[in-house]
């Protein structure tokens, strides 16, 4: 008889907390960038992103 494994073992477990926190992360970003575009609105927002930008790059 075929050994069977179980559908998630621990490596495959391990696999998916990466998964996870980036999924977590990239919702924690998606809802800062609408709350602050809904506070500040467009014109703020994208001075924000430009600013960002400059700093880094420029």
């Amino acid at each position: 008889m075929p050994e069977t494994t179980a559908p998630h073992s621990a490596a495959s477990r391990s696999m998916t907390w990466p998964f996870v926190l980036a999924a977590v992360l990239g919702t924690a970003a998606l809802l800062a960038t609408i709350a602050l575009w809904a506070r500040y609105g467009t014109a703020v927002f994208f001075e924000t992103i430009r600013a960002g930008f400059a700093a880094c790059f420029g």
